[in-house]
């Protein structure tokens, strides 16, 4: 297809049928979404798509597949006739676990692990990991990651050949077997 046919193509596209190629998350940046440098956002996040200008999201942040960031409540609408909307703050150095809805007007600081399946209903300190609905505090960031260090020095380790793009099926099977007794770790 030459350039000029892809242009027509892809403005009949937007135009015509209203389909937008662009990511969820370049969609919600191009609406207002702002965020820092180094940010993983994985397969299936939403930002709020009609209130993404009212999250803020800092440096070196993860938000594992299918985490939701809300900042709009509808559930006030039908009763007061409005919608609750509230800012919501990420800090830096953040991980949000897999399938975890943050609401609106939470605060979640630095250095925060935040568990798989969470519901994020209220503040979340610096220093912290969090799980649970509703989430909340379990350990201190610090105290979590020093346990982890201790079990990676006596875990198995694997490196970068056992990754999901280069792993070969004996491999797959070393690792099915290696890890029968316990955790280990993946570059």
């Amino acid at each position: 297809m030459t350039d000029i046919a892809q242009k027509i193509y892809k403005s009949l596209k937007k135009n015509l049928l209203h389909v937008d190629d662009r990511s969820q998350i370049e969609i919600a940046e191009a609406n207002g979404f702002k965020h820092g440098k180094r940010c993983a956002f994985m397969g299936e996040v939403i930002i709020d798509p009609g209130h993404c200008w009212l999250i803020e999201v800092g440096d070196d942040v993860t938000l594992a597949p299918r985490v939701h960031v809300l900042a709009h409540d509808a559930s006030t609408k039908r009763e007061l006739g409005y919608t609750r909307i509230a800012k919501v703050r990420i800090g830096n150095n953040v991980f949000v676990g897999a399938g975890s809805i943050i609401l609106p007007g939470v605060t979640i600081g630095d250095n925060v692990i935040i568990g798989a399946g969470s519901v994020v209903t209220k503040d979340i300190p610096g220093d912290s990991v969090a799980a649970g609905n509703p989430c909340a505090v379990i350990t201190s960031f610090t105290e979590y990651m020093a346990r982890k260090r201790a079990e990676l020095q006596q875990g198995v380790k694997f490196d970068k050949s056992y990754q999901i793009n280069s792993i070969t099926d004996e491999k797959k099977q070393e690792m099915i077997e290696k890890l029968e007794a316990s955790a280990g770790y993946i570059v």
